[in-house]
């Protein structure tokens, strides 16, 4: 017999722009940039089909034959996030009409037609509702959909993507890196971040856990570089993660720091 949808029917909780931190991380990753087959999957889009549709939009400036399939358990939000596409199609939002866009009933099995493999997988805003436990299942099903260098990009965000992180990893399931992406203006500790830590990492937010260290220090040098304020927030926190990195923490990605980000390999952060 056949399998339904793996997974649970999650709150649905979407909003315009809400993922814009990921995407542009996505945007410029090698599993996109070097995909043979650029597809990708926006796994547990919510009420709204908007996320699939600024997802496609983002990478498309980065890979123009790119194609976006948003999934859902929910055969309401389908059929909802078609008849948002049937009003693209017909030119009626800001949206390219001819968007390789597509919708589909699906979980973690990520079922993808004609046996392709995904490039990216984004599950945003999903794992959260679920018990710590089912994570590494939830991993290893959607990886094994991936092609042979694809990404998997599992996160979670605030409700205006102010605040967002996520964990990358490749076919293996193994996670790689943990990204924290914050909104520097007005920001007062990025320990913030931690009400948003990835369901893997959340409840290890506390003293003795490696990721409680992270953040700790993060805020530390975010306090310490406070003298540098009047040259604004962009190089408060690059004089702040330069203070990390003196310290010994693996911060990557540099070219990054402007748009708020701080990316550190899995291994710092991850559970004892």
């Amino acid at each position: 017999m056949a399998r339904g949808p793996v997974g649970q029917i999650t709150r649905g909780t979407t909003g315009t722009n809400r993922l814009r931190r990921v995407d542009r991380w996505i945007a410029r990753h090698p599993a996109l940039r070097r995909a043979a087959d650029p597809l990708v999957v926006d796994l547990g889009y919510g009420a709204s089909g908007v996320t699939a549709l600024e997802l496609y939009a983002r990478l498309a400036r980065a890979r123009p034959d790119v194609e976006v399939l948003g999934l859902e358990i929910d055969p309401a939000r389908v059929a909802r996030a078609r008849a948002q596409l049937d009003l693209v199609r017909a030119g009626g939002t800001t949206f390219a009409p001819d968007a390789a866009v597509s919708f589909a009933r699906g979980g973690f099995e990520v079922p993808v037609p004609d046996g392709r493999r995904a490039a990216v997988v984004r599950a945003f805003n999903v794992l959260r509702q679920y018990d710590e436990a089912e994570v590494a299942g939830a991993w290893a099903s959607m990886a094994a959909r991936l092609a042979p260098e694809g990404l998997l990009v599992e996160g979670t965000c605030d409700e205006i993507g102010r605040i967002a992180t996520w964990v990358a990893m490749g076919t293996d399931a193994a996670p790689r890196t943990l990204t924290v992406s914050l909104r520097l203006a007005g920001l007062q500790h990025p320990s913030v971040a931690a009400e948003r830590l990835p369901k893997a990492l959340i409840h290890h937010n506390v003293p003795g856990e490696r990721v409680h260290a992270f953040l700790g220090a993060l805020d530390t040098e975010w306090e310490r570089a406070a003298s540098v304020s009047p040259f604004g927030p962009v190089h408060r926190w690059r004089t702040a993660l330069s203070a990390l990195v003196a310290g010994g923490w693996p911060v990557l990605e540099r070219s990054r720091w402007r748009l708020g980000e701080v990316t550190v390999p899995w291994e710092a952060v991850a559970p004892r």
